[in-house]
């Protein structure tokens, strides 16, 4: 039978907005999570106690960005759409139906203008205590990670900019080895300050020296890069020919259960190794019980495996595979010998120790005369001098230690689990509250950007832990009290005698 829809759009009808979001719902089971009353003790300075128009609730305008980044949504100004039609966002921000919602563009300047990057930190902080007073972090093993955001800018819209290299932060402990290690094996420390002349021709060479350095050192700290028009903060993105691109990256932390921990946020041209110092020390500042950081092989550099090992932790990490050069022979037919310090080549000649240079490295170079002649020499080295250098870092022993860890099973283990915490970590941001993409500009912005979508992907998984662990108490319950009937029935049947209580 033909049945036609009936337009009853005019109808009134006297409803109530509780009935009408579903009880497992999302947002239900954050708003049961947390308390946020807990917001005004953050914007309490931001706002005038005395003057000026009544403001929204900070907690409604907080709520409404909580919206954006937990369903992906990729404007304010379609979260302010969305709020004014979805029942269950206007429950959650406690509007009735037919409520006026705040406008997008009050919700744009709070958090251009007065929600600023210390109340982002302490909302993100205030979410981990909460899920770490409930008992839901595990911190002792932390999974470190960067992933890509692209920037919202043209990458042919461009320009190439001269801008110094940025130093660094081991830069005078590493000095301080350097020197050591120089004056052990008979060599000159690096001193870049000149002594006081003692006479005029000295003064002239030492002017003379000075210039030389200054122009040296000028040419040192300066490079090229590709700067965006449009977004200069974001940095230039290669990966192989395909990927070329503006982008900003996030430097993640996780731990086992999958909470983020830490994040910083950089230009898109920095490297993760160079920026693992600031994620690592946020992280075990805050959570002293970390016991192994588990990272891959960008991470595997001589300055984070010391780092890591001096602090008493662990770093378990993969196997990174040497930067030699195709067809030559293999780096492991260069022995290095303790007790003569010196490189046995894979035709069992000396490389002698020559120096170690201002980045670290020992230098091991053999003797042009016995190179000269040499079968394998096209196999070795192609150098016109004849001359083969092998390079080992002072802090070496270091990376030997986490190539020893890695083949070690607990870690062995603990590394496979990597791509299931962090990996998992990232997938989730991007498809499902898209993170791919930023439509902001600017490093601040982003990094709020990219905190608060980590602080509302915390609270979400926290929101689920607890509701399943709640529902699992009122199940136990039920089932227990159904279990002593069940048994106090049996036993009633068998000794009638016995009184239960």
């Amino acid at each position: 039978m033909l049945e036609k829809n009936v337009q009853n759009r005019n109808q009134v009808e006297i409803i109530c907005i509780e009935d009408l979001v579903p009880q497992s719902h999302l947002l239900r089971k954050i708003e049961s999570a947390v308390d946020f009353k807990k917001i005004y003790d953050f914007v309490e300075d931001l706002y005038c106690t005395d003057n000026g128009r009544p403001s929204i609730d900070p907690v409604i305008l907080f709520k409404m960005v909580l919206i954006q980044h937990l369903y992906g949504i990729r404007s304010l100004r379609r979260v302010a759409d969305e709020v004014s039609l979805n029942i269950a966002y206007r429950w959650f921000l406690g509007y009735a139906i037919n409520e006026p919602t705040p406008h997008f563009s009050t919700l744009s300047y709070n958090f251009r203008h007065r929600f600023n990057e210390e109340t982002v930190d302490k909302i993100f902080n205030w979410i981990l205590d909460e899920i770490a007073n409930e008992g839901y972090l595990n911190p002792e093993a932390v999974f470190i990670d960067g992933t890509h955001i692209k920037a919202n800018a043209n990458k042919n819209k461009k320009i190439k900019e001269q801008v110094p290299v940025a130093a660094k932060r081991y830069a005078e402990e590493l000095l301080e080895e350097i020197n050591a290690d120089r004056e052990a094996h008979g060599k000159k420390p690096f001193d870049d300050e000149q002594k006081p002349p003692k006479s005029k021709n000295q003064q002239k060479k030492n002017n003379t020296s000075k210039k030389k350095l200054k122009r040296r050192k000028k040419e040192e700290k300066m490079k090229e890069v590709t700067k965006s028009t449009t977004d200069p903060e974001s940095g230039l993105f290669v990966k192989g020919e395909h990927k070329r691109q503006f982008a900003y990256e996030a430097h993640t932390a996780c731990e086992k259960n999958g909470y983020v921990v830490g994040v910083e946020v950089t230009p898109g041209n920095v490297h993760d190794s160079v920026a693992f110092d600031d994620v690592y020390d946020e992280v075990v500042e805050k959570y002293p019980e970390v016991e192994t950081i588990v990272a891959d092989s960008a991470y595997k550099t001589p300055h984070i495996c010391k780092k890591v090992f001096d602090d008493g932790r662990v770093l378990s990490t993969a196997y990174k595979r040497p930067m030699t050069k195709k067809g030559n022979h293999p780096w492991y037919e260069y022995v290095y010998d303790e007790f003569y310090d010196a490189v046995i080549c894979p035709a069992n000649q000396m490389l002698r120790y020559s120096t170690t240079n201002r980045d670290g490295y020992r230098e091991y170079k053999s003797d042009p005369h016995i190179c000269m002649n040499c079968p394998t020499r096209h196999l070795c080295t192609a150098s016109k001098d004849c001359v083969k250098i092998v390079t080992k870092h002072i802090w070496h022993d270091y990376v030997e230690l986490a190539e020893d860890i890695r083949h070690t099973p607990e870690y062995a283990e603990l590394y496979k689990e990597r791509k299931e915490k962090i990996e998992r970590v990232f997938a989730d941001a991007k498809e499902k509250h898209a993170m791919r993409y930023t439509p902001y500009r600017g490093l601040t912005a982003v990094r709020n950007w990219v905190k608060l979508k980590f602080a509302a992907m915390n609270l979400k998984k926290y929101a689920i832990h607890k509701d399943f662990d709640r529902k699992r108490r009122e199940y136990y319950d039920i089932f227990s009290s159904a279990f002593l009937c069940l048994a106090t029935l049996i036993m009633k049947q068998v000794k009638p005698e016995i009184q239960f209580s």
